[in-house]
């Protein structure tokens, strides 16, 4: 298959690509930036340039493409209801190319929009008012109706690996910053997790093998309580590991406060079932001891 992938330099995204051309797959990468094609070219992977608002960009790049991997998405948590916008017009302009095809769309998503402390499974339906990226999910797998083989994976926030730079990364840099490894409340809520090469994986049976209108979960571990995170965390720098009253967790996380106090555990029953998905690699706890997250200064 020649596969499109938005997100192709992303973290995810060229984890993705890799598995793909391993699997005998040809990739057009899409690139924003000199540097975002640098890196999709590095990747042995055909540059695509343009961005998610470039939707003729988007359009050609699907109509010359076998499938369709949607990763990219602007993690602007100050604008996030444009973020939203921007993700669900893109969808929509590769929607247009693909109906009536039967080619796969594999769309990102998240499993952090369910109710607190709920074990959420593939056939949970999140909360639309925690996050308005969640209406895009929706629209991709609606797409089905239009014969495209649609399909959503909703990530683990925590898509861990060497070289990572997203929430585990943070709360390492805010414990170096403040001298304490801390946690919020108690810190039995819980963090799903899934190694990146893992979830890497994932999205190459997905393009593959997954029927329309699939809800997939890129969870490897349903849930790692926050306080063993910050205690490995505390480990890694020789910190003392302390609590943080949840109404003060802004306060000492800044804007990751919200989510480091949320309990969000997720299954992945239904997705290895379908797809025969077993992940191999490090768990969060296990990636945390090899002390990669602790280089001073953190590899690039």
């Amino acid at each position: 298959m020649r596969v499109f992938v938005t997100g192709a330099s992303g973290w995810i995204g060229s984890a993705a690509v890799r598995e793909l051309q391993r699997a005998g797959h040809q990739v057009l990468g899409l690139a924003r930036s000199d540097a975002a094609a640098a890196a999709v070219a590095a990747l042995g992977a055909e540059v695509h340039r343009g961005g998610l608002d470039d939707l003729d960009a988007l359009r050609a790049a699907a109509t010359g493409s076998d499938g369709v991997v949607h990763l990219a998405y602007h993690h602007d948590f100050t604008q996030m209801a444009e973020a939203a916008r921007i993700d669900g017009a893109a969808i929509d302009a590769i929607g247009e190319v693909l109906a009536g095809t039967d080619r796969p769309l594999l769309v990102a998503s998240g499993v952090a929009g369910f109710a607190s402390g709920h074990l959420a499974t593939e056939r949970d339906e999140p909360d639309p008012a925690v996050h308005p990226r969640t209406a895009n999910a929706a629209a991709a797998l609606a797409l089905a109706d239009r014969g495209v083989r649609s399909c959503v994976v909703r990530f683990a926030p925590t898509v861990h690996g060497d070289g990572d730079h997203g929430f585990v990364a943070r709360l390492v840099e805010i414990a170096r910053a403040k001298g304490v490894s801390a946690y919020v409340g108690e810190g039995t809520n819980r963090w799903p997790a899934v190694h990146r090469l893992d979830a890497g994986a994932l999205v190459r049976l997905a393009v593959e093998r997954a029927p329309a209108r699939s809800v997939l979960h890129a969870v490897a571990e349903e849930g790692v309580p926050t306080r063993a995170i910050a205690e490995a965390i505390g480990r890694g720098l020789d910190l003392p590991v302390v609590p943080v009253p949840a109404d003060r967790a802004v306060e000492h996380f800044d804007w990751l406060g919200r989510f480091f106090a949320l309990d969000c555990p997720a299954a992945n029953e239904l997705t290895r079932t379908e797809l025969g998905w077993e992940p191999t690699h490090a768990g969060l706890l296990d990636d945390l001891a090899q002390g990669h997250y602790f280089r001073t200064p953190r590899a690039a």
